[in-house]
């Protein structure tokens, strides 16, 4: 965990520069607000944002002509955006009082650095623990030219206790009568046997200071998230026995959010509810401490910057939800670009080929010069290699319309098509990792030639995406092949079997299970209305036939029982010692198996089976008989009898 401390020295920053330096500080936390780990789960995403972030300033008494420094906001837990840019809003404009020497440059007399690197101040931040890194940026426009004893020690003691300081000098326009190489020079030999001290020095203008915000918010990020370590293997080697190269992914663009969601929240720990635009104010209680909450703890107004920030607003008025863009998707061309100097590292996000509309239902005319139009501009900017940029308020990703503004490229193509992709703004850039420590690194001509000589022997081709499959159906294919061999999971008792659940189980395992459940609750329901009083024989056989006659049952296709179960459920029920009417016993012998199949009840069974589809409700309960195809075989599945083996109810 970084913590970074800023040290602004407000008696050389002019007041142009200082409001420069003021719009830059925002702009880090405000970077800082909308940050959250890439890793991050849904538990972390509620918690709020650590204060990492703190701001001094040095500045020279009018009273007492003392140079003296003040902490404008210091951590104290949890980060909180509306007090750090209440904090840079209050810095002293007046306080720019520049002493020059003799040859006409600024000069300081005291950096202060007693005053912010002790215990009381920066070495108490973020408490004691070893995995936190602490860091001091003097902001200046005067190159301090002389490190005192007293200085000295104070860094050296910084060293010791794991805290670098780093000299930021930002040449003004002043800056020219001094002679600026050599001081800093000199400067930077009196510090160069501190191993914790740098030295940078800009230019401030537009770029310079993004580029320094990015940089240090960057410091910041690594502190929640992880740099991805890499390496690139070889089938050949580069070197000797070397075939790999090891190296660090560092991303080059930090995609902010499309908007502001409002919210409500309570006011005891400022932590928003889930979906608290549906929730009613008097049914509100702490997300954390789960205390219900009255009406003066429940802030209705907030805003939702990131994951971790929460704003209070006066009203919603500020901050509206977003809506699904309506089509068609406006495009505004701003300029065109030169392809060859595109960096192809800020551009974000998915492609999407761009065809020309045309439709016959419309005005004819007009859809093909529109054709025209966009073939002539295709073929126009592709014989220039040059691409247009474009904004919109659409994310095309998301559909949505965004709070601030995107921005595209339009690229044209040799086959008339042309490719739409998504560009990183100002905001979104971060810039090329300084590699300067390890340029200035020898290489012998020996490595040269012999990485050269191995790169050639890699072949050599376009790149076709037909040839580099990623292995998605090799894969899938064989995790189905797996799921087949362990069979189907059975169907739940007495549950129905639909035309959705019997797609998505085995055929072969499930219908022994469904159908002996089906013949369970007849046999239920008509002992139950046999041995029921006051139920007449006339009812009894009017249930029968709604229950067996009438219903069509549920199945798929026959299942393979073992020859020992299939002797035990054709057996014979006892014999029934009441006398039975003509309905009644037509039902009784629709459940027995026909004649022409009992003789072949005892045959063994296979283990090759086939589905046998019912079409009429006069059919069996259970399917049976030959299939008409040769090349399969017969395979019984016999139906279950009622069995009356119950003892009479007494009436």
């Amino acid at each position: 965990m970084v913590f970074i401390c800023f040290v602004l020295d407000l008696r050389s920053l002019s007041p142009p520069l200082l409001r420069d330096l003021k719009q830059s500080m925002l702009q880090l936390a405000n970077f800082y607000a909308i940050s959250s780990p890439t890793s991050s789960t849904s538990s972390s995403r509620s918690k709020r944002l650590l204060d990492r972030i703190g701001l001094c300033y040095l500045f020279k008494n009018r009273l007492s002509r003392t140079d003296e420094l003040k902490v404008a906001y210091s951590t104290r837990g949890n980060f909180s955006l509306r007090d750090f840019h209440h904090a840079v809003h209050n810095l002293p404009s007046e306080a720019f009082l520049p002493d020059f020497n003799g040859s006409g440059a600024l000069c300081c007399s005291d950096l202060k650095l007693s005053s912010i690197l002790n215990d009381k101040v920066l070495y108490s931040w973020g408490g004691h623990s070893k995995d936190i890194t602490r860091k001091v940026v003097l902001i200046s426009s005067c190159i301090f030219e002389t490190l005192d004893s007293a200085t000295k020690k104070v860094l050296t003691d910084a060293a010791a206790n794991c805290i670098s300081v780093e000299f930021v000098f930002l040449e003004q326009n002043s800056s020219h009568l001094a002679d600026i190489p050599e001081s800093i020079n000199k400067f930077s030999k009196q510090i160069g046997d501190l191993e914790n001290c740098s030295f940078q020095n800009y230019i401030p203008d537009a770029h310079a200071l993004s580029g320094l915000v990015k940089k240090w918010f960057q410091e910041l990020k690594e502190g929640l998230e992880e740099q991805m370590q890499a390496r690139f293997v070889f089938k050949i080697n580069l070197l000797g026995s070397t075939n790999q190269i090891s190296c660090n992914l560092c991303t080059s663009f930090n995609q902010i959010i499309d908007e502001f969601v409002p919210c409500k929240s309570c006011r005891c720990h400022g932590i928003p509810f889930d979906n608290s635009r549906t929730i009613p104010t008097d049914m509100s209680s702490c997300p954390v401490t789960g205390v219900e909450l009255g009406v003066l703890d429940l802030v209705d107004s907030s805003v939702k910057i990131g994951e971790h920030t929460i704003l209070y607003m006066p009203s919603f008025q500020c901050c509206q939800d977003l809506q699904k863009v309506p089509l068609p998707i406006n495009f505004n061309v701003i300029e065109r670009t030169n392809l060859s100097s595109l960096d192809e590292g800020i551009i974000l996000g998915a492609s999407y080929i761009v065809i020309p509309a045309f439709s016959e239902l419309d005005d004819t005319d007009k859809s093909e010069l529109n054709v025209k139009l966009f073939r002539v501009l295709c073929g126009i900017l592709h014989s220039l290699d040059q691409g247009l940029v474009c904004s919109s308020n659409c994310n095309i990703e998301t559909a949505k319309q965004t709070s601030f503004l995107c921005y595209y490229i339009l690229l044209p193509s040799e086959k008339g098509v042309m490719i739409l992709r998504r560009l990183a703004g100002s905001e979104e850039v971060f810039p090329v990792p300084d590699i300067s420590n390890i340029a200035c690194i020898p290489v012998s001509k020996d490595i040269e030639n012999s990485l050269q000589a191995s790169l050639l022997k890699i072949e050599l081709r376009n790149y076709d995406p037909v040839q580099h499959n990623r292995g998605f159906h090799q894969r899938l294919n064989l995790l189905v092949k797996e799921s087949l061999q362990f069979g189907a999971i059975p169907a739940k008792a007495k549950e129905p079997v639909t035309a959705s659940n019997t797609a998505l189980q085995d055929p072969v395992v499930e219908d022994l299970s469904v159908q002996a459940n089906d013949v369970e609750v007849i046999e239920e329901n008509v002992l139950d209305s046999i041995f029921a009083d006051g139920k007449t024989s006339a009812k009894i056989t009017e249930e029968w036939e709604q229950l067996v006659v009438l219903e069509m049952p549920k199945m798929s296709s026959p299942t393979c029982i073992s020859k020992s179960k299939l002797h035990k459920e054709v057996s014979s029920p006892p014999p029934s010692t009441g006398k039975l009417d003509d309905k009644t016993a037509r039902i009784l012998e629709r459940l027995e198996i026909p004649k022409q199949l009992k003789r072949k009840a005892a045959s063994p069974t296979l283990s090759t089976f086939h589905t046998v589809s019912i079409s009429s409700v006069k059919k069996p309960l259970i399917p049976f008989g030959p299939s008409n195809t040769d090349s399969q075989v017969i395979v019984l599945s016999q139906p279950i009898k009622p069995n009356f083996q119950r003892l009479k109810r007494k009436r």
